[in-house]
């Protein structure tokens, strides 16, 4: 018995060393710690009303039935006026080392907050979102259950949509299990492709779990981007000019799902994508049997999506009332 369990053990060991020396590490189900703040935060996250016109939500853009993105070059704020920028994935979003294109956002939490006042995306103000949401019954309740105080802030507001979006991860995608010792879980063409992904060197930029969200990189590194977009990137928040056009490396996770692609939102096909980025990034032209093998790999990046069986319940129910001291 103790022979096996030492095998078992070496063996585990054997395999997280093997993947602990991979560009790319697995992504794993996200652990609740505070079901009701998730919950509350999925309620704001869904909800309109924190919209100046009352029909957008944090959803609109980031819609979690499109693989957190809409689909769309750039985003359509209120008023119908159209974003500058294409909305990143807020899925696996827990994994950026900041949040925006241009990382002006160093959290989550301060992330959530800017589209609610910002006068192109929601339109409101934060005063007047928190006066909305002491209207409803519901969500007082919900914030005492959650905060211990009926008091709604922005702060309160914000932490419980930064803990509903780290809970948006998609583990199990093919490529994970592949990773975890599974060498049927991906074809042939996407093992080749994902060793072409690494000899060219796409993982300097696209690593870890998330395959990006890492690093701040230049749009354009070998070659010029050739774009209409006037978005400086993150000169915008540094005040550099060696950070013009300069933005936060995507995730490649769910890849297949958020086109189109790029900062400017002006590439639908995956394989042109591919074919760019190897272009201006890496001076590389891929040939095209080499850009089909690195597409069937980044179609194995596609993992489970949101599926909610952490249900939005009424305030009443959702939890039995905390005993009064």
């Amino acid at each position: 018995m103790r022979m096996k369990l030492a095998l078992v053990a070496s063996t585990l060991g054997f395999s997280l060393s093997l993947m602990a020396a991979e560009p790319v590490q697995p992504i794993y189900p996200a652990v609740v710690e505070d079901r009701d703040k998730v919950e509350l935060g999925k309620m704001l996250f869904f909800d309109p009303r924190l919209s100046k016109s009352g029909f957008i939500s944090c959803n609109s853009c980031h819609n979690l039935s499109m693989g957190g993105s809409d689909n769309l070059p750039t985003s359509i704020g209120h008023d119908w006026q159209l974003g500058p920028i294409n909305s990143p994935t807020v899925l696996n979003s827990k994994f950026n080392i900041a949040q925006f294109w241009d990382g002006r956002a160093a959290t989550l939490q301060e992330q959530a907050g800017g589209p609610i006042a910002n006068p192109g995306e929601m339109a409101f103000t934060h005063q007047l979102a928190l006066e909305t949401l002491e209207t409803i019954p519901g969500y007082v309740e919900a914030f005492k259950r959650v905060y211990d105080s009926e008091v709604i802030t922005i702060d309160r507001v914000t932490d419980a949509l930064a803990v509903f979006e780290e809970t948006l991860v998609t583990p199990n995608a093919p490529f994970d299990r592949f990773l975890m010792g599974d060498k049927t879980a991906i074809s042939q063409e996407a093992q080749a492709g994902y060793a072409l992904f690494k000899s060219t060197g796409c993982t300097a930029c696209h690593n870890g779990q998330a395959l990006g969200g890492s690093s701040f990189q230049k749009m354009g590194l070998v070659k010029p981007y050739e774009t209409n977009s006037e978005v400086a990137g993150r000169s915008a928040v540094t005040g550099k000019e060696v950070d013009r056009f300069a933005f936060k490396v995507p995730t490649l996770r769910n890849i297949e799902l958020t086109y189109p692609y790029f900062h400017d939102g002006a590439v639908w096909d995956l394989s042109e994508a591919v074919n760019i980025m190897g272009e201006i990034q890496l001076g590389r032209q891929f040939e095209q049997k080499e850009t089909d093998q690195i597409v069937a790999f980044l179609k194995t990046l596609t993992g489970d999506q949101p599926s909610f069986s952490l249900p939005i319940l009424p305030p009443s129910v959702a939890k039995t009332p905390k005993p009064q001291p």
